[in-house]
């Protein structure tokens, strides 16, 4: 019998437009997201991460075109290497466009983007007709929640609310891969 407390992906975007944070099933853990042009969703996301904004964030998307504001142009070469891994559990750190703000990317050059192979994050995005913030819900250095009820214990009534949806098959975050230097970050 299916949840009716948990969110469709219309009602999640419409959340996102209002500058919500939903939480959402992943290919490894459940996620937290927001609308990544908006400032004020984005500090309360940290917040209740407990992260620092000098970290930065991932994005996910369902296209490749929904990453082109945030990035500065890139070599065919450099593209085909990242589109080679997506959709699927490969973050890319791309140099970052020079409006990309601070409280989104941190203190980085660089904004890390990833396209997501797991069927509500894809929808979602698509709905949403954007990139997205996704980073993992949990607290500062909890373990990331890995069921509804893990979600609710952690952030409570803070979010606009959970997307239905079951976790994928991943059991590690995505592997994060520089794009200029091809080097390996953190192993998938």
């Amino acid at each position: 019998m299916p949840d009716h407390s948990l969110l469709t992906v219309s009602q999640a975007v419409r959340c996102l437009r209002d500058g919500g944070i939903i939480a959402y099933p992943t290919e490894a853990v459940y996620g937290l997201g927001c609308d990544p042009r908006n400032e004020q969703a984005v500090r309360r996301l940290l917040e209740l991460k407990d992260r620092p904004v000098k970290a930065g964030l991932i994005l996910i998307a369902d296209t490749f075109e929904h990453f082109q504001a945030f990035i500065k142009p890139v070599s065919n070469e450099q593209k085909e290497r990242a589109m080679a891994t997506w959709p699927g559990p490969v973050t890319w750190l791309f140099p970052k466009a020079e409006d990309v703000p601070a409280w989104l990317a941190g203190e980085h050059e660089t904004i890390a983007l990833r396209i997501s192979a797991h069927p509500v994050c894809r929808a979602l995005c698509a709905a949403f007709n954007g990139a997205m913030v996704s980073t993992s819900a949990n607290p500062g250095r909890v373990e990331p929640a890995r069921s509804v009820t893990q979600v609710k214990q952690y952030f409570g009534s803070s979010l606009f609310g959970i997307v239905a949806g079951d976790l994928g098959d991943e059991n590690r975050p995505s592997e994060i891969r520089d794009l200029v230097s091809g080097q390996v970050l953190r192993e998938g």
